[in-house]
């Protein structure tokens, strides 16, 4: 167990009135977070950087409370994405064509997340051919034993453990954290990162996304998914980005592939055909495809 520094920080409570766009089941269930709950009486507590916060929507307000390390409004503007104009987006997208029409209105509260882009990265390394539940529980694990706890309202949580705190775990710890043969891929992304062979922060200098997600794809256990996810989920946030599982391929094969057989449809030419129909908006027209699939 990790006994480092305990993280001081205020309560702090913020209300967002006539809030657009963001329903929190979809937002926090809609495959790009693993790290919020829900509670007894619908709200949502998720832990994020320093953070923690409990989110609640009663009619058209946000209710929002936590413990944050800087001012509560500045972390909720950021992580929330609340600058972006998804009202804008959703009209936009929905002229495209009456699929994505339909398909955004199941999930009109969607909105995608600020998060970290080393949490991000090794949250969907973790992911690979692995179920929510799972990977959930994975990366609590790994949180409690190597992330610093923070104490909230009689609570315990864990921040996501950096790469300095993963420092001298070894590959056979993951493996009894759960990650099975992802074990090795993390192992080699803290190795990387450390060493600045791999440097985080010169990603976000890189302008075109495709030469982003090659170089995503140089560590171990990125394959064209879990980077397309990195680029789309974490704060590098290129909205152009279109990742593809089982339920996007599935849903586009019904949509616009009918003809081809489903394992035999390529996952370049769904990404071409996003690319060409949702243009520098198809991760944002993959999130209402994908969530309208799975609740529908």
């Amino acid at each position: 167990m990790h006994t480092g520094d305990k993280i001081k920080m205020k309560e702090q409570s913020l209300i967002i009135k006539n809030i657009k766009s963001f329903e929190p089941k979809q937002v926090f269930e809609c495959g790009q977070c693993f790290r919020w709950n829900v509670e007894d009486d619908g709200s949502y507590t998720g832990v994020f950087g320093e953070n923690v916060l409990n989110v609640k929507k009663i009619k058209d307000e946000l209710k929002i409370k936590g413990i944050c390390k800087r001012e509560i409004n500045e972390v909720v503007q950021v992580y929330f994405d609340l600058d972006r104009n998804y009202d804008e987006i959703k009209n936009i997208l929905s002229k495209v064509d009456k699929n994505i029409a339909e398909s955004i209105k199941y999930g009109e509260g969607i909105r995608l997340l600020n998060q970290d882009l080393w949490e991000t990265l090794i949250s969907f390394i973790i992911s690979a051919n692995n179920n929510i539940p799972r990977i959930k529980k994975i990366i609590d694990t790994l949180s409690k034993k190597y992330g610093r706890p923070i104490k909230w309202q009689e609570n315990t949580y864990y921040t996501f453990p950096t790469a300095e705190e993963l420092k001298n775990v070894t590959v056979q710890e993951y493996r009894e954290a759960g990650l099975g043969f992802r074990d090795k891929y993390v192992a080699d992304a803290v190795k990387k990162v450390l060493s600045k062979e791999f440097k985080l922060e010169e990603l976000y200098k890189i302008e075109n996304t495709a030469i982003l997600k090659e170089k995503l794809m140089e560590l171990q256990g990125v394959g064209e998914k879990v980077a397309d996810c990195v680029l789309l989920f974490s704060d590098l946030k290129r909205l152009d980005a279109f990742p593809v599982d089982v339920w996007v391929r599935r849903v586009m094969k019904e949509l616009y592939f009918p003809d081809i057989e489903e394992k035999k449809l390529d996952k370049k030419q769904i990404q071409e055909l996003a690319k060409k129909k949702y243009s520098n908006l198809a991760g944002i027209a993959q999130q209402y495809l994908f969530y309208w699939k799975r609740e529908a």
